[in-house]
């Protein structure tokens, strides 16, 4: 090529313009569904995860969308709005092998970045693949190479020259769509989008940027990095300000967990103080096991109730670093005998003020016989088979208490459901 070295560099920088590639599986659990069960095929399907007209779906399929179903639709309402609506309990473990399935496929395509969630994944294109049209042809692959898994398993996939907007991109045409964002389509083609189709922008940030004046994406895209970092509280803002124009931003990477979490929606057979505290029992176990898993010591237990009347209540305690099930449901008890009056529909538990091995100081409270009977429990269920091994309180909560389904976090079986 014998053209002028600054030429060929604005050549090579047309042709090699996006750096990333997102995958979206569309309306997952419902498609997984509809995968498994032919006769749910083009019907209506909600996915529930307890069967109760006051639980909410967590996700609808798109012949479920066109009556105005969607995730946090309450089962009473979605019937009202579709009558021949099909409902399905979450099978969690289907949804976790598909999921291994399509990443598999997709990895023989192009390697993944990362994967975001049970139905998102990123890829980073290098070399030729940064063309358009290239990157065009891998995004038909990857699309062909899961639906030879199962044909109701569609996915939306977004080209872009960063994460943020791959991302965007892949929410633009659903379902099974194709849609990119060039250098060269900033900021024109995000005009045309709603502040809330932008990542990081729900319902409280909609609100705060309103108060701010700002009711469009234009006006969003004319703010100054300054009046962004502002208006988000910081770094946040600083980083939405470089991601709408294009640029790729490094976030921070935190290996370790800085909180163990687990809530469940009541089954209605449960929504009493005592059939809620076996589940909250057992979810502190579940809690716990994480913690022995990851070698982590928690400080700090939080404990949240919603109720069935509308009501909510949460309460936290300082507790001496600990990991096993024993202490850890005494604290629980401490809490629970705080609590209001009530029916409880929703119990959540939090263990933060995480410590690790490497970072734990000797204790002046010896603990060590509890810890070694918690871990000599894991390890009799690990052998002979989940639930093999629990304290009492929890005894009627065991299958009640299961993991329902996966939203962000791809469980380990082993992990998640002893």
């Amino acid at each position: 090529m014998n053209l002028p070295i600054k030429l060929q560099g604005l050549i090579l920088k047309r042709m090699f313009s996006v750096c990333y590639l997102f995958v979206d599986l569309n309306s997952y659990f419902a498609a997984v569904e509809q995968q498994l069960h032919p006769e749910l095929r083009s019907r209506p399907v909600a996915v529930i995860p307890t069967p109760s007209d006051y639980t909410s779906c967590i996700a609808a399929s798109y012949e479920a969308k066109a009556y105005g179903i969607k995730t946090g639709t309450l089962v009473k309402e979605a019937k009202r709005l579709c009558p021949n609506i099909a409902f399905r309990l979450a099978n969690h473990r289907h949804y976790v092998e598909y999921h291994e399935k399509i990443m598999a496929a997709i990895e023989a395509c192009h390697p993944i970045q990362q994967i975001l969630s049970i139905d998102e994944c990123v890829l980073k294109l290098g070399g030729r693949d940064q063309k358009l049209e290239n990157a065009i042809k891998l995004a038909h692959e990857i699309r062909g190479s899961i639906l030879n898994l199962g044909n109701q398993l569609k996915c939306s996939i977004g080209i872009s020259t960063n994460r943020f907007l791959a991302k965007v991109a892949s929410d633009m045409q659903k379902p099974n769509g194709l849609s990119y964002i060039l250098k060269s389509d900033i900021p024109e083609k995000l005009y045309r989008l709603k502040l809330e189709d932008f990542p990081g922008i729900g319902s409280r940030m909609l609100h705060r940027l309103n108060l701010q004046g700002i009711q469009t994406t234009k006006e969003l895209y004319q703010q100054d990095l300054h009046s962004l970092r502002q208006i988000w509280g910081g770094i946040v803002g600083e980083r939405f300000y470089h991601n709408l124009r294009g640029v790729e931003v490094e976030t921070p990477y935190t290996p370790r967990a800085k909180s163990v979490g687990q809530s469940h929606v009541l089954a209605p057979e449960f929504r009493s103080p005592e059939g809620a505290y076996k589940i909250a029992v057992r979810l502190l176990q579940k809690a716990a096991f994480r913690l022995r898993e990851t070698r982590a010591w928690t400080r700090h237990l939080h404990l949240a109730l919603r109720f069935e009347n509308g009501g909510r209540w949460k309460s936290e305690l300082a507790i001496h670093e600990t990991q096993d099930s024993l202490s850890l449901i005494q604290n629980l008890n401490q809490l629970w005998n705080k609590k209001p009056n009530g029916n409880p529909k929703k119990v959540s538990l939090v263990l933060t003020h995480l410590i690790y091995e490497d970072e734990k100081n000797a204790s002046f409270f010896d603990r060590k016989k509890r810890e070694e009977l918690s871990h000599a429990m894991d390890k009799i269920n690990r052998k002979f088979g989940k639930n093999i091994l629990y304290f009492a309180a929890s005894h009627d909560a065991i299958a009640a208490a299961k993991n329902r389904i996966a939203f962000s976090k791809i469980p380990d079986f082993d992990f998640d459901e002893n």
